[in-house]
């Protein structure tokens, strides 16, 4: 039996001990900003879109993830410069992140502002980072960037984004709710798992295929969200829970109901698992991953 629970351990560690080395030093008259992004960036995150890029190097024949550390480590820059702005009163206007206060209850809207404008410019001083990056094929670290970063923007996390707010309070069709889902979520964890495919050397079905799996498990995670801000536990979430309803934010059990949208997640999990056990025993990591997404109360 894979023990998911080890490899999620391990890798997260690998993942925090790079993020440690990655983030500017908080010195000079800096220090309060990067403070500010150390405190979002080590909040205590799950890690998953770095490790599912490490995954899904694996999972085309990548043997050593070391080389893959600092565009796995741009990813979780990314995520949480868009967690530290989602949270702001402009948007969703969140006082707590994972049982903290959130960046701008700390430290104010205008450096919270400017943590997450400079966690995603260092996201991609990392990936081009010539020292760093030495060792990755140039032509595959570009294509990887590249994905990364049309999927971070408007045609993928801020487009999805802006799609939500303007959505909010409104009745919506099923089809803008998928939009939603799979730009404003599904479209970095995509970009996760599919640039570590690309980095890991993949051929074009093997990139295909994760890329699909990336797809399904995107679309399923944010699902899973919408589902805990209903029935989660406020303490586990670190957050509080209802913000969806409060917000009148389009939701799959806004649109269909709690049971018919756990359906769904569940589905695209199932789907995402013959996709990853289609690629062999080195997928398996990404088969138990998908698992987690609709299981996880986190």
């Amino acid at each position: 039996m894979f023990d998911l629970a080890a490899y999620l351990a391990e890798r997260r560690r690998l993942v925090d001990e790079a993020l440690h080395r990655y983030l500017p030093p908080a010195e000079g008259p800096v220090r309060e900003l990067v403070e500010a992004m150390a405190h979002s960036l080590f909040a205590g995150g799950k890690r998953l879109r770095p490790i599912l890029c490490l995954a899904g190097a694996e999972a085309v024949g990548g043997e050593e993830v070391e080389p893959f550390l600092p565009v796995a480590c741009a990813l979780e820059f990314i995520h949480t410069y868009s967690l530290i702005h989602d949270d702001l009163p402009a948007l969703d206007d969140d006082d707590l992140r994972r049982g903290q206060p959130t960046c701008h209850v700390k430290f104010g809207e205008a450096r919270a502002l400017l943590a997450g404008d400079a966690l995603l410019t260092e996201a991609a001083a990392l990936c081009l980072d010539p020292g760093l990056t030495a060792g990755l094929d140039p032509r595959r670290l570009q294509r990887a960037a590249h994905l990364i970063f049309s999927s971070a923007g408007v045609r993928g996390m801020v487009g999805g984004q802006d799609a939500d707010v303007a959505a909010a309070g409104r009745d919506v069709e099923r089809e803008l709710v998928d939009f939603i889902h799979a730009n404003k979520t599904g479209a970095l964890i995509r970009a996760a798992v599919g640039s570590g495919a690309i980095l890991g050397g993949g051929d074009e079905d093997q990139i295909e295929t994760v890329l699909d799996y990336g797809r399904l498990i995107g679309l399923a995670f944010q699902i899973q969200d919408d589902i805990l801000d209903i029935e989660g536990d406020a303490a586990t979430l670190g957050k509080v829970v209802g913000a969806d309803a409060r917000l009148g934010k389009a939701t799959y059990p806004a649109l269909m109901g709690l049971d018919p949208a756990r359906d769904r997640a569940r589905d695209l999990v199932a789907r995402a698992t013959e996709l990853a056990l289609s690629l062999g025993v080195s997928a398996e990591p990404l088969a138990a991953v998908a698992g987690y997404i609709v299981e996880r109360r986190i």
